[in-house]
């Protein structure tokens, strides 16, 4: 599957509220790091829908500037330790069934305390 990659007008074209001197400013504060071809900058998808959710955050739930770098960090996280789950649950499938019954006691063991 190949990558789509989209220029600087691209985005700005694509994104209602984005403006380039916003764009910047993302960039600037590591809330998005897009790659380089070249000597041009360019987005993928995921950057695009990154680019959105960070206007949504700024406009409509009023996270100021400085703050946007903090909570993209959270989230970054969150969907890295989501990620983590999946593959840790796949993990736990694949075992013998005796051995995810085992996992599932003591799983109930440590939310009893």
């Amino acid at each position: 599957m190949k990558t789509i990659r989209y220029t600087e007008e691209q985005v700005i074209e694509a994104v209602g509220p984005l403006t380039r001197t916003r764009l910047h400013r993302f960039v600037e504060a590591e809330c998005l790091m897009p790659a380089r071809d070249g000597g041009e900058v360019v987005f993928t998808d995921a950057d695009v829908a990154r680019i959105e959710l960070l206007c949504e955050l700024r406009d409509d739930l009023d996270i100021g500037d400085e703050a946007l770098p903090v909570v993209m960090n959270l989230l970054d996280q969150v969907h890295g330790l989501r990620r983590e789950l999946r593959r840790m649950a796949l993990a736990i499938e694949r075992q013998p069934a005796e051995v995810r019954a085992e996992v599932l006691r003591t799983r109930q063991e440590l939310e009893e305390g």
